[in-house]
């Protein structure tokens, strides 16, 4: 059993940014003007927000990335997005949960996103308030990818297996991230800390059985070798990326 410290967070996460691009998480006001938050960019599309910039900021940042890595299909542009915007989740929550024993309260009518910049997500927390580690999962799993994944599948033809393969990829990866941040920093009480905590996390039915618990390997697969060039991730459930179907005469 590991016994953690708690400790109060800095007002400003300021701690987190040491761990990397995907750990960082901006405060107080946007200064671009009135970003979505998580909860209106996740609402029915027709139920936009006054003053709201980007419409519907879903299918905004879906089309976003569509252009970027040239997808022709929707369904492989939202496995894409929501699976950065998983990263970021993670790797904010877990790290804060693991270097400093406490995780900011992403509630997502707080967080603010810009579905307009370019990865890792920028994301901003209106206001810094502390949840204790026992509420990793409440907070990122349910407070944040259910809303998420139920947009996206609203919007576009992906499934929950896919969705829910990407969160686990993204979990695992953040563990990696943080260990070998532990690693190289002489501070292994984090590397176990950010291990036991995601072991609780993949005990949920939504992300047991997304990776082979011996390979981590997923069991579903992201569609990025659908991207032109793409090919298949590290941790891919295909050794190569499959052949297209025949079409039949």
């Amino acid at each position: 059993m590991v016994l953690l410290l708690f400790v109060d967070l800095d007002p400003q996460l300021a701690a987190l940014d040491a761990l990397g691009g995907f750990f960082v998480l901006r405060t107080g006001v946007p200064p671009r003007g009135p970003l979505p938050t998580l909860a209106s960019a996740c609402a029915n599309p027709r139920s936009e927000t006054p003053g709201e910039v980007y419409g519907d900021p879903i299918t905004f940042r879906v089309q976003n990335v569509a252009e970027s890595i040239r997808a022709s299909e929707a369904r492989v542009a939202a496995s894409v997005a929501q699976q950065g915007l998983a990263a970021r989740f993670w790797s904010i929550a877990l790290g804060a949960a693991a270097l400093c024993g406490r995780l900011p309260d992403l509630d997502p009518e707080l967080l603010r996103w810009d579905p307009d910049a370019s990865a890792p997500d920028d994301l901003w927390l209106t206001e810094v308030r502390t949840r204790p580690v026992t509420d990793l999962d409440s907070v990122v799993r349910a407070g944040l990818l259910v809303p998420l994944n139920a947009a996206l599948r609203s919007r576009h033809r992906v499934s929950p297996g896919l969705l829910w393969g990407n969160a686990g990829s993204a979990l695992a990866g953040t563990v990696r991230q943080l260990d070998r941040w532990a690693l190289a920093h002489a501070r292994p009480d984090v590397g176990e800390r950010a291990r036991t905590l995601a072991g609780r996390l993949f005990e949920h039915p939504d992300l047991s059985g997304t990776l082979d618990p011996r390979t981590l390997r997923r069991r579903s697969c992201c569609l990025y070798y659908r991207v032109p060039g793409g090919g298949v991730c590290g941790d891919c459930c295909f050794d190569r990326p499959p052949r297209p179907a025949p079409r039949r005469t």
